[in-house]
């Protein structure tokens, strides 16, 4: 099912029009709950067959994509879609919904799939009421990836996405709706918000895949490096919608799969040729540019309740020990309302 993805830029395209960016972002502390911080840009994405010989065995394997992330380096998804879908997102084929194993079906109890275009993006595992503990990145063979917490082995590493789309008859329903909003409030329903650069701005400029100078083959530790996952970071406020579909609405076998493997930037420049993107950006100075935090509500969605397993998962600090780097708390001013904004009355000409 590969071949039904493609890069387009710096962004993944799987069928259904569903469109999924990696977003670079600040690392937040692993103590407190936080507003969202925006993107910094997009992760380059290359395909894992534009290098085949200067990639990990494994990875070839499994085919797909590859991104460069540093240690300890945060990300978050961006979602857009053009029609409804259901989008599973592992870490290491564990569940970032549900905590459970990969599984190639849907299910309900627990949810193991995030709901588009609803769902504008997803910053991390489901952690409890209403909270996400960001997406950071850790080397695989320390235990401090979810995959190694939840199952008790790293093997897989990396990100998986996997997208089911509605069967013909909801499918024509929905069309059918969508027709009728158009009319009568002269706009499209349904597309995200995030088909830009999401709530971060616009993704950074990619070459495309292979482009650029091709380098030599690279050394053999290279390309037996040890591979990226993915760990709990600190805490925010980012709710998981429950899907509101009767469950037999969606397709029984999904249209699309990638694996995405996270490369270290020597991996990176040892097998595209390109530089790594700069390391991310300081706390303290992120502050006193006075870059925006994002807040957003959704008072028609209802949350998804964390299950066990995802819960009693540790945050990297408590495995590669304390972040040093000094943290600055952002202004109120510095935080902006998306979506429906509880509590705040707007004003205009009267």
């Amino acid at each position: 099912m590969g071949e039904q993805v493609r890069i387009s830029g710096a962004a993944l395209e799987l069928p259904g029009g569903v469109t999924v960016r990696f977003m670079r972002t600040l690392r937040l502390p692993e103590k407190g709950t936080h507003p969202l911080p925006p993107g910094l840009g997009s992760f380059p994405l290359r395909r894992v067959g534009d290098f085949a010989g200067r990639t990990p065995e494994r990875w070839r394997a499994h085919g797909g994509v590859l991104l460069p992330v540093y240690q300890r380096e945060a990300m978050w998804l961006s979602f857009s879609s053009a029609a409804p879908a259901a989008l599973q997102v592992g870490v290491g084929k564990v569940c970032a919904v549900s905590g459970r194993p990969w599984s190639d079906r849907l299910s309900r109890d627990p949810q193991n799939y995030v709901v588009l275009p609803r769902q504008p993006w997803l910053d991390g595992i489901n952690s409890g009421p209403g909270t996400i503990r960001q997406f950071v990145a850790v080397p695989l063979g320390l235990g401090a990836t979810v995959e190694g917490q939840v199952s008790g082995e790293e093997v897989w590493g990396g990100v998986q996405l996997q997208v089911f789309e509605l069967r013909e008859e909801p499918l024509a329903r929905w069309r059918a709706e969508q027709s009728r909003r158009t009319v009568t409030t002269n706009g499209p329903w349904g597309v995200s918000a995030q088909a830009g650069g999401g709530y971060g701005g616009p993704a950074l400029p990619s070459m495309a895949p292979g482009a650029g100078p091709v380098p030599p083959p690279a050394p053999m530790a290279a390309r037996s490096a040890p591979a990226m996952g993915l760990g709990a970071g600190g805490r925010m406020r980012q709710e998981v919608y429950r899907d509101e579909r009767p469950a037999q609405d969606w397709r029984k076998k999904p249209s699309g799969r990638v694996f995405v493997h996270l490369a270290t930037a020597p991996q990176w420049r040892e097998i595209t040729g390109e530089p790594a993107p700069a390391s991310p950006v300081d706390r303290a100075a992120y502050n006193a540019a006075g870059l925006p935090w994002f807040d957003y509500y959704d008072a028609d969605g209802e949350d998804l309740a964390a299950t066990e397993p995802l819960t009693g998962v540790k945050p990297v600090g408590d495995w590669l020990g304390d972040d040093e780097q000094p943290w600055a708390p952002p202004k109120p001013e510095q935080v902006e309302h998306l979506g429906d904004d509880p509590g705040r009355v707007t004003d205009g000409e009267w």
